[in-house]
């Protein structure tokens, strides 16, 4: 298996890493889009006079929306891993994205250990969701696994 030699493998990786994301800005059509993927047409993503009823300024994107983009986000970033597969999602909502945000990650590798096969690492890492205010409107952890140096020896 070839892995794309840019990609950092668990070997390469310390905790205490922190890598910045770029940002993207959420549109209507991501909701929209989003809504039709999952089904969640809740009024509160859909209806503007329903969320600003709520106090909100207008209609608020999914929260696993959030989510999606963030992991976007991460496999878009400057920095990026020898990603196998994402294990575990550890999340919380803490403040809404709105239409117009413009949202972007803070990443920090917190913890790593290697697993049975030589050729795989899991990595822990902590994210941190702002708009473009700097406001945290979600946070969480993912566990991820990652290829180690030992796969270029055929393990």
């Amino acid at each position: 298996m070839k892995i794309d030699p840019a990609l950092l493998r668990y070997e390469q990786v310390e905790p205490g890493l922190v890598i910045e994301t770029g940002g993207i800005t959420v549109t209507e059509a991501h909701i929209v889009a989003f809504a039709g993927l999952t089904g969640d047409f809740f009024d509160i993503h859909m209806d503007d006079d329903y969320a600003r009823g709520l106090g909100y300024p207008g209609r608020v994107a999914h929260g696993l929306l959030g989510l999606a983009l963030c992991d976007g986000l991460k496999n878009r970033a400057p920095t990026r891993f020898a990603a196998i597969v994402s294990l575990s999602w550890r999340w919380s909502f803490t403040g809404p994205i709105l239409v117009g945000d413009r949202i972007a990650a803070r990443i920090t590798v917190l913890s790593k250990r290697l697993t049975k096969n030589p050729a795989r690492g899991i990595l822990t890492m902590g994210f941190d969701l702002t708009n473009q205010k700097g406001q945290v409107v979600q946070k969480g952890e993912n566990d991820m696994m990652v290829h180690t140096l030992h796969i270029d020896e055929g393990a």
